[in-house]
């Protein structure tokens, strides 16, 4: 049974041979890959066996690629829902308990009605029967206290908590190059 082409996706690495991103893992489409490639923007480390072709020639399709130019990694996170839910591992902060990212509810420490402010020191990860039994209490006034005190994280801290996180799809020619600090094999 023969893969289709839109399931050869290629890991893109930045200059220093880390991934741009873990979770969402950075990997662009076959046809980006391609692009990249012709554009001479990226140099090709590694190649599935399945190859596209055009009227004048034939190019294997990418596994794994770098960008010739260093992206400098955001010194500061953006502040979004999706961040707020890595910071916190996808766990509720009330609870515990695991969920996917769909699950979870954005939740104010502090509510708004009371004063509280959407930033990183005041919004948590919740999952929805948690969220809904806190309502317009802190904390404290719910008896329900926090896993962990919400702060800003660091861009750094982000890319660690997204490698827990492998995707659905790790093509063999990634390993070398997503978890370059565990334990070889012998």
């Amino acid at each position: 049974m023969r893969l289709s082409l839109s399931e050869h996706p290629a890991l893109v690495l930045n200059a220093d041979f880390r991934p741009l991103s873990y979770f969402p893992l950075s990997i662009w489409s076959w046809q980006e890959a391609i692009k990249a490639v012709v554009a001479e923007r990226v140099n090709v480390i590694s190649e599935y066996d399945r190859a596209v072709h055009s009227p004048s020639f034939e190019i294997k399709l990418p596994s794994v690629i770098s960008l010739k130019e260093y992206i400098q990694p955001a010194r500061r996170p953006a502040f979004t829902r999706f961040n707020v839910f890595l910071r916190d591992r996808l766990l509720c902060q009330y609870c515990g308990d695991p969920f996917s990212a769909p699950d979870l509810t954005f939740d104010h420490v502090i509510p708004r009605s009371q004063g509280g402010t959407t930033t990183w020191a005041n919004v948590v990860s919740a999952c929805g029967p948690c969220n809904l039994k806190k309502g317009g209490r802190t904390p404290g006034q719910a008896s329900m206290p926090l896993l962990r005190r919400p702060c800003e994280p660091s861009t750094f801290e982000l890319q660690e908590n997204g490698r827990a996180f492998p995707p659905n799809f790790l093509h063999e020619s990634w390993r070398d190059y997503l978890y370059w600090d565990t334990e070889l094999e012998e």
